[in-house]
């Protein structure tokens, strides 16, 4: 069988013995054939847990409209008119509203990236800006401790609004929601402290109630309220399939429940063999962003089996604490122990990346150096295809394969776990 996955920006064929190929796993099909601006419009007007966007702004107020940075998926360019447009008919004037990008730890975009983000024809009305770590207010700490250092623009403003898409997060359970705040707009200090907690046992994927990590950065509303949400739910092409807007937990927790109905997949048994991408641009922009992939597939694959990842990773390992921490260590389990006793902000990921080790062997089709690869304790292969006969011949010639097309929005569990 021919199966076509996502690298960068173009799709590569990878051939699987029907005898072996036990399943491709993805995301149901949602019902419903709305055109994404009419799912957008209807989020818009059936907010959850709050009143329209246009009688909560009032004109004279500085508005900030929090999104995402390019490493992450969110469609800010077709978002963002619809926010704005609402707004304008609420007699805000453009003047009066700023976009911030969250960057966390994140590099800083170029002017024509911001561009390309919020839409050229909004980019020359509105003032754009990235986050910025060193222009901070300090607003006090969580009951666990974590500094809410918060973007000093955004504090400053008189309503916010947060935008983002809703997909697994292996520690945080879900992207969205209070995430654009802690941590797209706060400092790495404060995101260490709330990102140790993903050690614990409950920080895990799909997660909510209960776990460490959410619950700390749904606390940060209690020192800055977040006025109006609206996230997003995307499909397998990036197409918007579903939204949310409203109240930033009501609106929230209903995206996550829905993302759940699609994006959860049931297997009877883990896979010999686990085939996986993050789907191309811009999720396999670097290892860093990657590795969520990564971390899903894990969920899919047997102790002792092969995982084939399949990203680009033009931009390398992403991170400067992450590579130092995956260049340097004397083998994966280093990492792992070292987490534990010195916790790091972008060792994490390194540390997550060891334990996918731990249970398999990862084999990288990459831009990277062969001996770049296996710097990083992984097996380089030139294409899909030459990794794939490398594992059936390491796994036998009867092993079973899954493949996981989507791999950073497909949480597989085992069958009969859907609730």
């Amino acid at each position: 069988m021919k199966v076509l996955l996502g690298y960068h920006k173009e799709k590569v064929e990878v051939y699987i013995p029907d005898d072996n190929l036990r399943g491709i796993l993805k995301p149901k099909k949602p019902t419903g054939s709305l055109s994404e601006q009419d799912i957008l419009l209807q989020a818009l007007t059936h907010p959850l847990g709050a009143p329209l966007l246009g009688e909560i702004v009032k004109p004279g107020e500085k508005v900030v409209i929090v999104t995402s940075d390019i490493t992450r998926p969110m469609p800010t360019a077709m978002v963002l008119p619809m926010v704005v447009d609402t707004l304008n008919q609420a007699r805000v004037d453009d003047k009066d509203i700023t976009v911030v990008f969250g960057l966390g730890i994140h590099r800083k975009h170029a002017a024509e990236e911001h561009a390309m983000l919020a839409g050229q024809e909004l980019y020359d009305r509105i003032t754009c800006v990235d986050s910025d770590p060193d222009a901070v207010v300090h607003l006090g700490e969580t009951s666990r401790g974590t500094p809410v250092d918060i973007f000093r623009k955004v504090v400053d403003a008189d309503r916010r609004i947060c935008l983002g898409n809703i997909e697994y997060h292996y520690f945080a359970g879900f992207s969205g929601g209070m995430k654009a705040i802690m941590p797209g707009i706060s400092t790495r200090r404060a995101i260490q402290a709330n990102h140790s907690r993903m050690v614990e046992e409950s920080a895990i994927t799909g997660k909510l109630e209960g776990n460490p990590v959410r619950e700390d950065i749904d606390e940060v509303y209690r020192f800055l309220p977040v006025d109006y949400i609206m996230n997003v739910v995307l499909g397998e092409h990036k197409n918007i399939i579903n939204a949310f807007a409203g109240d930033v937990f009501q609106a929230h927790r209903a995206g996550c429940a829905y993302l759940d109905s699609l994006y959860k997949v049931e297997i009877d048994a883990p896979a010999d063999i686990v085939i996986v991408t993050p789907g191309g641009f811009p999720k396999d922009i670097n290892l860093y962003q990657a590795q969520k992939a990564l971390d899903n597939a894990k969920h899919a694959v047997k102790e002792g089996g092969s995982i084939i990842l399949l990203a680009a990773c033009r931009e390398g390992l992403g991170e400067e604490v992450f590579e130092h921490w995956m260049l340097n260590a004397p083998n994966p389990h280093h990492m792992i122990e070292d987490i534990q006793k010195n916790f790091e902000l972008g060792g994490h990921k390194a540390a997550a990346i060891a334990t996918v080790m731990e249970k398999a062997k990862i084999y990288l089709v990459s831009e990277f150096s062969p001996d770049f690869t296996r710097r990083l304790f992984m097996a380089p292969f030139p294409d899909i295809q030459t990794a794939l006969a490398q594992a059936l011949h390491e796994q036998g010639p009867d092993a079973d394969i899954l493949v996981m097309p989507y791999g950073g929005a497909t949480l597989p569990v085992p069958a009969g776990k859907l609730g």
